[in-house]
């Protein structure tokens, strides 16, 4: 099964907001041990959250689709 550039890229991009959001919550959680508010996290705070274009986010989803058309397509010829 061959994997197109776009379906990477938009791996790559949940994975890194995954990522993301796991960070924050691993801070939050080592500031409530120690008893005080969570560290401002350097470099990222300052980072305004990226957009997608409209395109961008009709490739994704296009890219999804055929994903589960594949998908959907192997388990009825498995059934």
């Amino acid at each position: 099964m061959a994997i197109d550039l776009e379906t990477l890229h938009a791996a790559l991009i949940g994975y890194q907001t995954e990522q993301d959001r796991i960070t924050k919550a691993i801070a939050d959680l080592q500031a409530q041990l120690k008893g005080g508010k969570a560290p401002a996290r350097a470099g990222r705070a300052t980072k305004p959250k990226r957009k997608l274009s409209a395109a961008a986010r009709k490739r994704i989803a296009a890219a999804q689709k055929k994903r589960w058309a594949e998908y959907h397509k192997a388990q009825k010829a498995g059934a």
